[in-house]
């Protein structure tokens, strides 16, 4: 899903809500979520999930091509942990088989 898949399954569902404040909402809430998390707090949202950031420590790694050794700073990383109730929502469902000939990797040779 999208946000406009949101923003538009919304605005159908809240028909007293016009198209651009459904949009302003979404984005309203989406960019609250992510100033907390820039600001470090965790986020939690009870059957859902919750938002955290975790810190990777700077590693030395290598240059694929050269082999040389190069040192990857320190980064901090959004984290998402799902709830209890959704973890049981989406292991209950049945998975949809999408049958898109474009999504299927392409098979070469014999």
């Amino acid at each position: 899903m999208t946000r406009s898949d949101l923003v538009a399954q919304l605005a159908e569902r809240f028909s007293q809500l016009t198209h651009r404040d459904t949009e302003f909402a979404v984005k309203t809430i989406l960019d609250a979520m992510s100033d907390a998390l820039a600001r470090g707090h965790r986020i939690e949202i009870r059957g859902f999930g919750s938002f955290s950031i975790n810190r990777r420590p700077p590693r030395v790694g290598r240059n694929p091509r050269s082999g040389e050794q190069v040192v990857i700073p320190e980064k901090l990383v959004p984290h998402f942990k799902p709830g209890k109730a959704l973890r049981e929502s989406v292991d209950a469902q049945v998975p949809v088989i999408d049958d898109d000939p474009a999504d299927k990797p392409v098979q070469t040779g014999t």
